[in-house]
């Protein structure tokens, strides 16, 4: 196979669906590639009770709300049927189960190869979200075989466990969320490397993102004050009843996990504990290792931008990025306006 197409979107997540959508409208030829077989997989294959914390008001992209049961929070199920609902709703080009294995610049434009063969394209889309690979410690490595070790990727539901102890290490809303989970049934710890900030879901009956949204703070320029400053702040955790399940003992909190010491996982300030499963909620990298083009990422593997425009590369633009322009950027609820950017810039600049 060999395609030749204006613009290629790589990702059929919710921000190459976002790009998709404004590109329907422009009469550019495009297409949407995923390496997955269905359209909201990712949010499948997350763990059973994930519950999303931004209501359906806040959780729907450009031109179809998710209105059909309310304003309440949708379950990651109910998000990746909507995604798949988005596609058909809009007749969006994607071409599922075909994996991007590298891409090179060619002339003044792009060479793609897949696992199906090639395409060309004369502008790239990078829409493969945040959550790319999953990371754990080096230290990871020297847990003893005894104890069971799952990333919050790879988490669906206690019965992947075995028996015994759970030291959930990470304090973000996933970790959060598995910990409370698990409180009911077993003993567990929560090792967490920050102090948590915890916002309820809902304050004097609204959404606390109405709130967030109404005061600017939402959508607050990340290269501004008030967006830098919410830049180096750890993100709060959301409806939590962890501060309730701490006072009654049935989580226990750790710090920082550090090291493992004598067959233990030892913390920041020198206590351990064997714990029988660990599971590490504790975030992703960004994996960009297919993208042959120099120049186009920094020392840290993210890619070089403004505002999701490439600044070292001409046509080639980014959807989806954490703070990419705001602190919605990599929300369900930010990324249409950055995925309507920067379809109306590479429109302007054909």
């Amino acid at each position: 196979m060999k395609r030749d197409v204006d613009v290629l979107v790589i990702g059929a997540g919710q921000a190459g669906l976002a790009a998709g959508y404004f590109l329907q409208q422009t009469g550019i030829s495009y297409l949407i590639i995923d390496k997955n077989e269905e359209i909201g997989a990712v949010w499948k294959s997350r763990y059973d009770s994930l519950v999303l914390f931004t209501p359906r008001h806040y959780s729907s992209l450009p031109g179809l709300a998710m209105t059909e049961e309310g304003n309440g929070y949708p379950s990651k199920d109910e998000e990746a049927r909507y995604l798949q609902t988005y596609a058909n709703r809009f007749s969006l080009n994607i071409q599922l189960n075909t994996e991007l294995i590298r891409l090179q610049q060619d002339g003044s434009g792009f060479r793609c190869w897949t696992a199906s063969g090639v395409i060309q394209a004369r502008r790239i889309i990078v829409a493969t979200g945040p959550f790319q690979r999953p990371y754990v410690p080096d230290f990871s490595q020297e847990v003893p075989m005894s104890v069971r070790q799952l990333h919050s990727a790879s988490y669906r539901n206690s019965t992947q466990l075995q028996e015994g102890t759970v030291l959930v290490v990470g304090g973000g809303n996933s970790g959060a969320q598995i910990a409370a989970e698990l409180a009911g049934e077993r003993e567990v710890y929560l090792s967490v490397g920050h102090r948590m900030k915890f916002l309820p879901l809902q304050w004097l009956g609204k959404s606390v993102f109405w709130w967030l949204d109404k005061l600017g703070l939402l959508r607050a320029d990340g290269n501004l004050f008030w967006g830098r400053k919410l830049r180096r702040m750890e993100d709060p955790v959301f409806g939590s009843p962890i501060p309730q399940l701490i006072r009654t003992g049935q989580v226990r909190m750790k710090p920082r996990a550090v090291r493992i010491s004598s067959g233990k996982i030892e913390f920041e300030d020198g206590t351990k504990l064997s714990p029988d499963n660990v599971i590490w909620a504790t975030g992703f990298r960004p994996d960009y290792s297919w993208l042959e083009i120099p120049g186009v990422l920094d020392e840290n593997g993210r890619p070089v931008h403004s505002r999701g425009v490439s600044t070292t590369v001409p046509n080639l633009y980014y959807v989806g990025l954490p703070w990419q322009y705001n602190r919605a950027s990599a929300l369900l609820t930010g990324v249409g306006s950055d995925a309507e950017y920067i379809v109306t810039h590479l429109r302007t600049n054909m």
